[in-house]
């Protein structure tokens, strides 16, 4: 009986635990980085970007100054950390981020590497 009810309450907590994010939206800037077989140019990239959060889904909108804008949508686990890819023109970049609450962290890792601490807006 007790492991019936011990299952039951794990199950209720791992259900609910993505609507603790809530609806949230984050924004930021950022400069690049050089990446391991990027431009040299990086530091000279300027990269908005949003995320907006909806229960564990996380949608995020980026754009390189003076260019197109692109997206990426993933799905945060537990803890907040999520991944996922991104297309961009000639291939594509790794997502990598974690909610915490007032700010959330967020690389784009690609041509050039660009690391956001983004605020809660």
């Amino acid at each position: 009986m007790r492991k019936i009810v011990l299952g039951i309450a794990a199950a209720t907590l791992a259900a609910i635990a993505p609507a603790a994010f809530g609806q949230t939206k984050y924004s930021g800037e950022t400069y690049g980085k050089k990446a391991a077989l990027g431009s040299n140019q990086c530091d000279r990239y300027k990269m908005a970007m949003s995320v907006e959060i909806a229960g564990s889904e996380v949608n995020g909108l980026f754009q390189q100054k003076d260019r197109p804008q692109r997206t990426f949508k993933a799905v945060a686990d537990s803890k907040g950390a999520f991944r996922t890819k991104a297309k961009v023109d000639g291939g594509e970049m790794d997502v990598k981020g974690q909610l915490k609450g007032e700010t959330a962290d967020v690389t784009l890792d690609g041509y050039c590497v660009f690391t956001f601490n983004l605020k809660k807006i």
